[in-house]
């Protein structure tokens, strides 16, 4: 293995074969050029999901450069070296990676130097080159990690920009510009040793030619080390990186993602980041992102920093509920004012919204022998359009009488295409063929409720829709029996189970503390306050400071 006394003597040697008798002039025109080559990945979807800092370094530069004379290299614990070896490979437009202590010659580094047809290696950093084993081809040239010193090695100007924090660089080595090159620099970095290394008046580095940027890709990046090289290594190819946190690997759940996957339409997505590898379904959260959808709030999932309040009722009048005590555009503004009084309360986003009772349990049959009453989709449409336009979330409660759950959602299909608008399930109205309203409170089966969880799910999936809120009303433990075998797998969906008894303040805390027994796993909770039955009725105070945990969704009846 060459040592660094060895790098400083190949980089002088190679400066003094350039050099040869002629002048100085002559030898700076006699640098060769070479051209890098970069190309969009074959596949629509790449995973990169190495822990290994200078394995993901490695996998990203397979992923977008075919050739490259030339990569900047820097030891994987240098943050100073890393960070200016990346502003140094985004001007070239050549691959950022990392050194791996102990390589030898069949090493994965090296093995990537022959795939690229590396020749040339600018070692940013004493410690760069240290373990690396070059072959008789291989020109190592160090530099320290000093901006001024890596500018003249590079032969381009490097402007100053201001120190980032560490939890910054990723988002920093995103905005990186190749037509306006910049020396980052990780705040607190202390100055660099003097250099041992080769003059960078001895150094010479061939022409490069910036390859033409790879269009028709994106790269998702987390912000964690793993990431960084690799960040480099796409804006040197000149592919636009969205830089997301460790939390939301699940594209739905970045605002920021998902405009930017909406706008540039890729054709070939990079995911960057270990946590990726965990990720299931990354396919089809991706397709529904690239959609730009966004639920009332942002994003597309239901309840991330997220908290519904809502008013309940039928459209047609006040009987049933708060919601219908006014027109379309009246309880659009109530909703709003309702859901503000919780605003100071809670330190999440508080979204208003409706929750319109779609089928209403009735004392007659009917033509169809249900006992259920149907609303007409156009009674509907202009309700779920007032409240999209005002940014309230909008679910639909059904009341099935003699029928059957699914068959009702079915018939409600176009509403819940849209993507502000879910489902809520209440069983006792669920009756048995025989049963009538008010004589018994229903039950429905945990086989009926799973039908319509793969059902809705299915559909929001199929149609790349932000997830969807199915609302499970119960207030008795029979009337959803066998919970624990309710389907919670289904990414595509957030189950809400809502507490909705009504009565004195004691027993609707016995009933909430007893639902949340032993309850299905990866399931919300929603709490009712009932303006007329309850005694009392708690305020938006009372309610967050006695309803725990805090629910997800609050309802006013």
């Amino acid at each position: 293995m060459r040592r660094s006394s060895q790098f400083a003597a190949a980089a002088t040697c190679f400066g003094l074969l350039l050099a040869g008798c002629t002048s100085d002039g002559d030898a700076e025109s006699a640098r060769p050029t070479v051209a890098p080559s970069s190309s969009k990945p074959d596949a629509a979807l790449t995973l990169i999901a190495d822990a290994d800092p200078a394995a993901a370094a490695i996998s990203t530069s397979r992923a977008l450069y075919d050739s490259s004379d030339v990569v900047v290299l820097a030891a994987p614990d240098d943050q100073l070296a890393i960070t200016l070896g990346a502003s140094a490979a985004v001007a070239l437009g050549v691959p950022m990676l990392l050194s791996i202590p102990g390589g030898q010659p069949a090493d994965p580094l090296g093995s990537e130097f022959d795939r690229l047809g590396v020749t040339h290696v600018l070692a940013v950093g004493g410690d760069a080159a240290q373990d690396l084993s070059a072959g008789a081809e291989l020109q190592i040239l160090t530099v320290a990690a000093d901006s001024a010193a890596l500018a003249e090695v590079i032969g381009i100007e490097l402007g100053q920009a201001e120190p980032v924090a560490p939890e910054g660089i990723a988002a920093a080595l995103a905005a990186l510009d190749p037509a306006a090159p910049v020396a980052l620099l990780p705040t607190g970095a202390a100055a660099p040793e003097p250099s041992q290394d080769a003059d960078p008046d001895d150094v010479a580095l061939p022409e490069v030619t910036r390859p033409e940027a790879v269009t028709g890709t994106l790269v998702l990046a987390t912000t964690t080390p793993e990431s960084l090289p690799g960040i480099a290594t796409a804006r040197a190819a000149g592919v636009e990186v969205q830089v997301v946190g460790p939390d939301q690997l699940d594209p739905r759940s970045s605002s920021e993602a998902i405009s930017t996957l909406s706008e540039t339409k890729p054709d070939a997505v990079i995911a960057l980041g270990t946590g990726y590898g965990a990720q299931q379904g990354l396919d089809w959260k991706l397709a529904t992102a690239a959609t730009g959808a966004q639920l009332p709030g942002g994003g597309q999932l239901l309840f991330q920093e997220r908290m519904f309040v809502a008013l309940y009722g039928y459209t047609e009048g006040g009987a049933l509920g708060v919601l219908g005590e006014q027109d379309a555009g009246g309880a659009v503004q109530r909703a709003i004012e309702t859901a503000a009084e919780y605003d100071d309360l809670v330190s999440t986003q508080v979204v208003p919204a409706f929750e319109i009772i779609a089928t209403v349990a009735s004392e007659f049959p009917g033509l169809d022998g249900n006992y259920s009453s149907e609303a007409d989709i156009s009674q509907l449409q202009p309700w779920v359009d007032a409240a999209g336009a005002a940014g309230i979330y909008v679910v639909l409660d059904l009341q099935p009488g003699r029928t059957d759950f699914l068959t009702q959602a079915m018939a409600y299909e176009p509403l819940l295409r849209l993507p502000h608008v879910g489902l809520a399930l209440d069983p006792e109205w669920r009756l048995l063929p025989n049963q009538v309203h008010l004589d018994q409170i229903g039950f429905v089966s945990i086989e009926e409720v799973n039908a319509v969880v793969t059902w809705l799910a299915d559909l929001t999936r199929a149609n790349a829709l932000p997830q969807k809120m199915l609302v499970l009303h119960q207030f008795q433990l029979g009337m959803i029996p066998d919970r624990e075998l309710l389907d919670t797998t289904r990414e595509e969906l957030g189950i809400l189970i809502h507490v909705d008894g009504n009565g004195d303040q004691g027993s609707k805390q016995a009933t909430w503390a007893v639902l949340h027994e032993d309850p299905p796993a990866n399931v919300y909770w929603g709490w009712k306050n009932f303006v007329d039955e309850d005694s009392p009725m708690l305020t938006p105070e009372q309610t967050i400071d006695q309803a725990l945990p805090t629910p997800e969704l609050i309802t006013y009846q």
